[in-house]
Order: structure tokens, then C-alpha cells, then sequence
């Protein structure tokens, strides 16, 4: 490339241009204008010092070639402040190009640049913003000097130049804010006690074995999964094992509930909208099915589908195309889904209130979760871990269940299953303030807890060891009210210590008949 007077010049500085706005690193963007430059002025070697914010030192940032044959580059960081100062002050003379070009006896780039005296050589202050600076070098081919025109063309390239190496900084800065941030995540997973989550599962050679063996079954297909279990029995733990060992582990995995969406909702959040779609739609919005895509969709309590909703999701899974509400263009995606549920899918299927296609497409490997009650050998391990974590996030000592503790907990019946145990746990750590675990109290009134009973035999006495569902949720939900002082939203709101969304504890204290409670005299008095 010559450039042929003020066009070629132009056209120059524009594919210069174009190069730094790729945010190349400043190596990249060197050797990229170094190659461009070559063929138009005697350029043999280019390089770029960068100066610290204190000016304590020069680092060098590129140099470009970097063969046998260029010129080597003593040290990387070697000249004190007061001589920093007198090179920048040096490239700053701009009164006469010999100003530029000579070096003048002493001066410190010498003594980085080894054999350099027998080059010629431009050179010019950089300033990447910030109080950040730098020196812009250009060393000539041995025998050559660089002419007026080589002067002015090198003038030109300053700003871009300090663009390049602000980009580079900022590029550096954020690789390093990444890389703390990685080892920080890092260091607070280890100290929960997982390396990633949904790699350890507490149980998994004990009461959930056998589903863990199924997992590892299914995990390297793309089959669709189908996970029942009671609420809180751990089913996005298992949906996130099952991502975790599949091929999809380096997707995003991502859970939605749609029992918490609104009905008229449902088919926006899960396929998306375009502009104007409707009253509210300003923008286009991509649906939970795109921000999948390459990942696995956790549809959670997918029996709360609506029937329309349910018709869009059987075509998905046909076919993998989708189209967004308002839109008119089928997108493909690939995404692996599982559901979840803790309803008979069968008996609603019979019933004719969800589709039967849709039913034989997502079960296709089914799995069900033991409740908490059927693996009491699990709960002291489950109970030490949500100590530990509860440790960690509430910054209190460790302080692990005792026997009694656990003796307790086994005797409880946990109609909420993990989650409610681990909330237990939550509430034990916090009014036990790093001295104990407070059990006894964070399970509530005495009544609270399943008393032991002597073994029954038959139908009957099953029956009578357990009360009914309904029963044991209305009599949960009203304890974590009295908690919780009659709030449901909030960090100490009933919705977070049962560990479910706001709206889907309304619903649940709707269908119960549960209305919201006054605090206890004990907490009001105090």
C-alpha cells in the first residue's frame, strides 16, 4: 500500500483505524501496522513503553518484529523515574525533525536498545487516558533514515496508537478483574463444600442411589427427562446433575416455573415477543427457549402449562423450531429439556387437562425422587451440610448438629422435604448466633415434630403415622408465618425461608385457606 499524497494517507490511517477498532491487544495492533507500514517507509522495527501512573517505570508493551533480527529490548522494566521523565520530555520536542529523529547523547533508550545508535529513529509520547502514558517507537532499516513525509505519516498515527494501548489496558484490567473474580467464585465453592453446583449430591450412595444411577444413564443422551418428586425434594439438584455430565455442561442451564408464571405470560416468557406483540411489548424480547439454546431448560411444575402453552411446547420438541409472539419467522434452537413436577401427570392426562402427545414427548426417561421422609439415613448428613453452608453465608463459627439434634430431625416429618430442612437449618444457625444450632426451637412447637410411635403393621397403621399432605403443608406454612413475624416477600419473609417464590407461596396459602399471621405474643411483646 503507497499512498499517494493526501488519499493515500488517509486511506492509511483508516485501515488503521479499522484494525484498532477490533479491540486487538497492542502486540496485535503493532504487528498489524507494522506490516501496513513497511512497504511505504524504511520500518524495520516497531515498538511500544508503557509508563505506570506513579512514571516509576517503563514496561514494554510490543515489539514488533521480535525475530533474531530485531533489535533486543533490555530488560522490562529498567529505567528509574527522573530518567522516565527525561525520555517523555525528550519525545515531547516537536520543534524540528531532528528533534524527533536524533538520540541524544545519555539519554536512557539507549541503554534499552542496544545497537540502536547505528538506526535512525522516530519517536512519541502516547496518552492511553487516565494519568497512563506511553512511548511510541519506530527504528529504521540499518543504512536508511526516515524523510519528512515518514514524519508527518508517524505524527498521524499518535491518537490511534493511544487508542490502542487504552484498549489494551482495559482488556488487561478486565482479564484481571476476571480472573479474581474466577478464583474467588472458586474459593467460595470450595468452602461450600462443592467444586460446582449440582456436582456433589448428598445421598447419592446412600437413599438416592438408585436415582443417581439412572442419571448417569441418561446423562449422555439428549433424551428429555421427567423428574417427579414432592416439593423440595431436589429435583433442580438432579436436573443439574444430569447438565452438569451431559455434553451441554458448557451451555447455560436454566430454570423456569411455570406455576409462577401468569397464564396470559406464559407463552411471552418461554418463546418471546417482538416489538409491538402486544400493549407492553416496546422491545423485542427473547423467550427462555433462546437463552437455552445450547444448554438445558428445567421446566419446573410443567403440569401448570396452559393447554395453548402446551400445543407451542410439543412443537418445539418436534421439531426444534419456535416462533415468538408476534413473530412470523420460525428460529431454531437446540435445547435438552427436562420437566419437573410433583403432580400425577398420568391421572391429568386421563383426566384430558394435559395433552397426551406432550406426555409420551418429555417422559421419555422418568424419574422419581424419594421424599425426605423415605431417607432418613441421609438427614444428619444433609443437616451437617446445610450447617456448614449456613455458616458460611450467615458468617458465624461452624457449628455442626449433635446427636440430639439429629435425633430430632429424624423424628420430624418434613412435609417440605431438602428445602425445609435446609430452612430449619437457616433459622437453627441464626438464633443459635454461632454458639449452637437452636433445633428444638427452629422446628417450632413440640407439636410440630412427628413424636415417635411404636411400629404399626398393615394399611392402618401407615396411615396413622403420617397426616395428610394438606395437612402437614397448612401446618408448615403457618410456622414459617409466625417466623417470619406474617411477611411473605423478603429476605426474612416466609417465601425465603420456605425457599419458593413469593407468588407460589400465595397460591398454595390460597388453595389451603391460610391467611396471613400476626406475629407471636413473645416476639410482639419483645
Amino acid at each position: 500500500m503507497k499512498p499517494g499524497g493526501v488519499k493515500g494517507s488517509e486511506a492509511l490511517l483508516l485501515a488503521v483505524w479499522q484494525r484498532i477498532g477490533r479491540h486487538l491487544g497492542i502486540v496485535e495492533c503493532t504487528r498489524a501496522v507494522h506490516d501496513m507500514l513497511r512497504d511505504i517507509m524504511p520500518l524495520e522495527q516497531a515498538l511500544v513503553f508503557g509508563v505506570n501512573s506513579e512514571g516509576s517505570l517503563i514496561e514494554t508493551l510490543a515489539s514488533v518484529p521480535s525475530g533474531p533480527d530485531a533489535v533486543p529490548v533490555r530488560g522490562r522494566a529498567g529505567i528509574a523515574p527522573r530518567r522516565t521523565g527525561a525520555v517523555l520530555a525528550w519525545c515531547a520536542r516537536r520543534e524540528t525533525a531532528h528533534g524527533w529523529r536524533a538520540i541524544p547523547p545519555g539519554l536512557p533508550l539507549t541503554e534499552m536498545l542496544p545497537g540502536s545508535e547505528r538506526r535512525d529513529l522516530l519517536a512519541a509520547p502516547l496518552d492511553a487516558g487516565g494519568g497512563r502514558r506511553g512511548i511510541l517507537l519506530f527504528l529504521s532499516t540499518p543504512g536508511r533514515r526516515f524523510g519528512a513525509r515518514d514524519l508527518v505519516l508517524a505524527q498521524s498515527l499518535l491518537e490511534p496508537f493511544s487508542a490502542a494501548m487504552a484498549h489494551d489496558r482495559e482488556l488487561r484490567d478486565l482479564t484481571k478483574l476476571r480472573e479474581t473474580a474466577e478464583a474467588e467464585k472458586k474459593s467460595l465453592l470450595d468452602r461450600l463444600g462443592s467444586a460446582r453446583p449440582g456436582d456433589t449430591i448428598i445421598g447419592a450412595e446412600s437413599g438416592l442411589h438408585e436415582v443417581m444411577d439412572r442419571v448417569a444413564l441418561v446423562s449422555g443422551t439428549d433424551a428429555p427427562v421427567l423428574i417427579f418428586g414432592e416439593t423440595g425434594s431436589g429435583k433442580e439438584v438432579v436436573a443439574r446433575a444430569i447438565h452438569n455430565r451431559s455434553p451441554r455442561a458448557g451451555g447455560p442451564f436454566i430454570r423456569v416455573n411455570c406455576g409462577a408464571i401468569p397464564p396470559e405470560m406464559i407463552d411471552s416468557e418461554l418463546f418471546g415477543h417482538e416489538q409491538g406483540a402486544f400493549t407492553g411489548a416496546v422491545k423485542q424480547r427473547k423467550g427462555w427457549f433462546e437463552r437455552a439454546d445450547g444448554g438445558t431448560l428445567l421446566l419446573d411444575e410443567v403440569a401448570e402449562l396452559t393447554p395453548a402453552a402446551q400445543v407451542r411446547l410439543l412443537r418445539v420438541l418436534q421439531d426444534g423450531r419456535l416462533e415468538r409472539v408476534g413473530g412470523q419467522d420460525p428460529i431454531h434452537v437446540s435445547v435438552r429439556i427436562i420437566a419437573a413436577t410433583h403432580r400425577d401427570l398420568a391421572a391429568m392426562v386421563a383426566a384430558g387437562s394435559f395433552r397426551e402427545d406432550l406426555w409420551y414427548r418429555i417422559a421419555v426417561f422418568p424419574l422419581v425422587l424419594p421424599p425426605l421422609r423415605n431417607r432418613r439415613d441421609d438427614i444428619e448428613a444433609l443437616a451437617r451440610h446445610f450447617a456448614e453452608r449456613a455458616a458460611v453465608r450467615f458468617g458465624l463459627p461452624v457449628v455442626l448438629p449433635s446427636a440430639e439434634d439429629v435425633a430430632l430431625l429424624a423424628s420430624y416429618a418434613w412435609p417440605g422435604n431438602i428445602r425445609e430442612l435446609a430452612a430449619v437449618i437457616d433459622r437453627a444457625a441464626i438464633l443459635g448466633d454461632g454458639a449452637r444450632l437452636e433445633v428444638r426451637q427452629a422446628l417450632g412447637a413440640p407439636s410440630a415434630a412427628a413424636a415417635p410411635r411404636p411400629a404399626a403393621s398393615g394399611a392402618a397403621g401407615a396411615r396413622d403415622a403420617f397426616l395428610p399432605l394438606d395437612d402437614a403443608l397448612r401446618q408448615h406454612i403457618a410456622s414459617a408465618l409466625r417466623a417470619s413475624g406474617g411477611r411473605i416477600e423478603g429476605p426474612r419473609g416466609a417465601a425465603a425461608l420456605l425457599r419458593v417464590n413469593p407468588n407460589t407461596l400465595r397460591g398454595k396459602m390460597r388453595r389451603l385457606g391460610i391467611r396471613r399471621l400476626p406475629p407471636p405474643a413473645n416476639e410482639a411483646a419483645g
